[in-house]
């Protein structure tokens, strides 16, 4: 079987779809990798083909950043070099609305590798979970209201609207795999039956010894206890430096700070912060004893893979969502966005709480027991879905529009005209 992976390039995003095409072209897949080109290096480490998008007309259309806005590349670049590598399937990120319509257009079965919680509304139940920031529905309406926006630019016919469960979204693919656990999920709550939990799909790029020793000997010069600071997208929030400062100035704990998507660092002078740019975390929360965050997944999960609490101060998207859960389970302690009176007393009361450090290793460990099969686990709902008869599905409400006569080898036609720059699968 010839597998396309198109997931966004962005670490979050990319490095769960290696782990899971590693594990299948170890069982005999052909399988290649379309994204932005800062991605090659990480796919090639990873062992798999790669393919630019800036070569099918994917200019920043697996950007993370600009999700909302570049569904038509891509789109356009996933048609074309879906058909330039003869895909019979995708594996794609969540939010990735380009790739679901490519993947309807070309008559393909698809598979969506999302974040560690489900986004969106719930089959059933849930209906006493607390909303933070907005509700599932709000969410769930706009994530839809963004894809039907995108079909409508690529210029495929209109469909109804799903009802209240999402059973029938396009936004499911034709399955959605969760990196978390399902007690991440509200107590109660019954995901639609396309959503597996499969396990964090931990994977990332090695990193260099003596970046390594030179980052150590950094840390050195304070000889203080380290703190790693994950801070992901601000959505609107505000900056957190201000926080970060006056949390890290004259106190008893340094920072390694990833500045990552996060834009526009603004560390004090005096404070004991240390920016960093790496593509690779596991390091650095190994030397840490604790992990800020605002609430993203790949943060989340890597310091729980490793035993370490959390200090959450959430903003958008899924953060929200993923903080409350591991609120819930004890494994992390909410931070104020803005300072308040002594807020190094805060992150010190956290590295104190004992309750807090013992929960965050029972959850990791059962996390870290889910991450032994989940690349298997992963690539055996990939071969399912690959065996599913086509009928099948059909079924879903979103397929109702898919073209009958222009099958998964036919040339599209309209705008999106075949881009002839080889991908090659070597």
């Amino acid at each position: 079987m010839n597998i396309l992976l198109c997931p966004l390039s962005d670490g979050g995003y990319l490095y769960p779809a290696l782990a899971a095409g590693r594990e299948l072209q170890r069982r005999g897949h052909r399988v290649s990798v379309l994204g932005r080109a800062a991605a090659a290096p990480f796919a090639a480490e990873a062992g798999l083909p790669f393919a630019a998008a800036e070569e099918f007309g994917g200019a920043r259309a697996f950007d993370a950043a600009r999700w909302g806005v570049t569904g038509l590349a891509q789109y356009r670049a996933t048609v074309r070099a879906a058909r330039q590598a003869r895909a019979d399937l995708l594996i794609t990120s969540v939010l990735c609305n380009g790739a679901l319509l490519a993947a309807e257009a070309l008559d393909l079965p698809v598979v969506v590798i999302g974040l560690s919680i489900h986004l969106w509304t719930y089959r059933s139940g849930g209906t006493d979970e607390p909303q933070y920031g907005r509700t599932r529905e709000n969410r769930t309406r706009e994530t839809l209201a963004l894809y039907a926006a995108t079909r409508e630019q690529a210029g495929l016919a209109g469909r109804a609207a799903p009802g209240g469960v999402l059973d029938d979204s396009p936004l499911l693919g034709d399955a959605l795999l969760l990196r978390g656990l399902p007690e991440l999920e509200h107590p109660g709550a019954e995901l639609p039956p396309r959503v597996h939990h499969v396990g964090p799909l931990a994977w990332e790029p090695a990193a260099d010894p003596a970046e390594l020793a030179t980052l150590d000997d950094a840390l050195a010069r304070t000889g203080k206890p380290l703190v790693y600071v994950h801070l992901g997208r601000f959505f609107g929030g505000g900056s957190p430096w201000p926080r970060l400062n006056a949390t890290f100035t004259g106190g008893r704990y340094q920072a390694v700070v990833e500045q990552g998507r996060t834009a526009d660092p603004r560390p004090a002078p005096e404070a004991d912060v240390l920016l960093v740019r790496k593509p690779w975390l596991g390091p650095l929360v190994d030397r840490a004893g604790l992990v800020l965050t605002a609430g993203t997944s790949a943060p989340a999960l890597g310091a729980l893979l490793r035993g370490r609490p959390l200090g959450v101060t959430p903003n958008g998207s899924e953060q929200p969502v993923l903080a409350g859960a591991l609120l819930r389970e004890g494994a992390a302690v909410h931070l104020p966005r803005a300072p308040r009176p002594d807020p190094a007393g805060l992150l010190d009361a956290a590295w104190r709480d004992r309750s807090l450090r013992a929960r965050a290793r029972g959850l990791g460990h059962r996390l870290a027991e889910a991450e032994t099969g989940s690349a298997r686990r992963a690539a055996d709902l990939v071969e399912q879905t690959a065996r599913q008869p086509a009928t099948s599905r059909e079924n879903h409400g979103y397929s109702t529009s898919r073209p009958g006569p222009r099958g998964r080898r036919e040339p599209l036609g309209g705008s999106a005209e075949l881009d002839r720059t080889a991908l090659r699968l070597s």
